[in-house]
């Protein structure tokens, strides 16, 4: 009895009742079996029944849909508000902290200058995974969207390197930049292509060695533009590599990150219509690749 009740408030049972009642019907038209009066019955019998079946098979796939996206809707909400009441704060603390760093309230000693860098460095990355919570958030509530407009992108390479250079320098990391003469513009959004390159680059550099090199290249394709990031790491093991573009795996063991980086990375690529994909070999280093393509209607 309970086999037959879940049968009953299944939607596909009319659709396959209805199904077979259109099929016999004409099969027994064929076969000279029914009176034509009866064949016709059975068929609009049965394409009623697959009807209401196909029905109430959207109506249910559409609930369950909406219940979906209302979850996703309340977890995004969720993740922005946690993300601001972390990052106003720790705002704050990074204010004053550059206050003390600049010795406005007095000398510091050396000991105390270490200490304020580590306290500076700490909040400025905790800031920055705010950023990609609040990034990824909006990704998953369908928000993220690019603002297409011309672009050239060895301009944007070209700053992107020149505002990583301080941070590659801490780590006497050399950073090398190969850009064509000319670049034809390509429809891109500048912020998030800039976003998409430095949190490569900052991949890199963390899994890069102390004086290790990280060289950027930016091609003219037939489709569009590549982008290349190459660092001479250790490189990724085969299982290492499957765990990339997860959300919170680096990619490699107990190393600083929450991948959250390369997630997103990989999203504004395909949003714009493009491909991400990496090269990597234990101890030979690694390179990602990216293509944007040429033109608007690509996407």
């Amino acid at each position: 009895m309970g086999l037959v009740g879940k049968a009953v408030r299944s939607p596909r049972l009319p659709l396959l009742c209805g199904l077979l009642g259109v099929s016999g019907a004409v099969g027994a038209v064929m076969a000279g079996a029914w009176p034509a009066v009866a064949a016709v019955a059975g068929l609009v019998g049965g394409a009623g029944l697959a009807v209401a079946g196909l029905r109430r098979m959207v109506a249910t796939q559409q609930a369950e849909l909406d219940r979906l996206g209302e979850l996703v809707e309340r977890r995004a909400e969720q993740v922005t508000a946690l993300s601001h009441e972390l990052r106003t704060p720790l705002t704050m603390i990074k204010g004053s902290v550059y206050l003390l760093g600049e010795e406005s309230p007095g000398p510091l000693t050396l000991e105390q200058k270490r200490f304020i860098t580590i306290v500076d460095r700490q909040c400025e990355q905790v800031i920055n995974l705010c950023e990609s919570l609040l990034t990824q958030a909006k990704i998953e509530a369908g928000l993220f969207t690019p603002r297409l407009e011309q672009v050239d992108v060895s301009v944007i390479a070209r700053d992107v390197v020149t505002a990583m250079r301080p941070l590659c320098a801490e780590q006497r990391q050399r950073i090398s930049l190969d850009t064509p003469q000319v670049t034809r513009p390509i429809p891109a959004d500048p912020m998030l292509t800039a976003q998409a390159l430095t949190n490569l680059l900052s991949n890199a550099s963390r899994f890069t060695s102390m004086g290790g090199s990280i060289d950027v290249r930016v091609m003219a394709i037939d489709t569009g533009i590549a982008v290349y990031v190459t660092d001479d790491g250790a490189g990724m093991t085969k299982d290492q590599r499957q765990r990339l573009f997860h959300r919170f795996a680096t990619g490699r063991p107990l190393a600083d990150g929450t991948g959250l980086g390369l997630v997103i990375t990989k999203t504004i690529v395909e949003l714009h219509g493009g491909s991400i994909m990496v090269d990597t070999t234990s101890m030979l280093g690694t390179t990602f690749l990216f293509t944007l393509p040429g033109r608007e209607e690509s996407r």
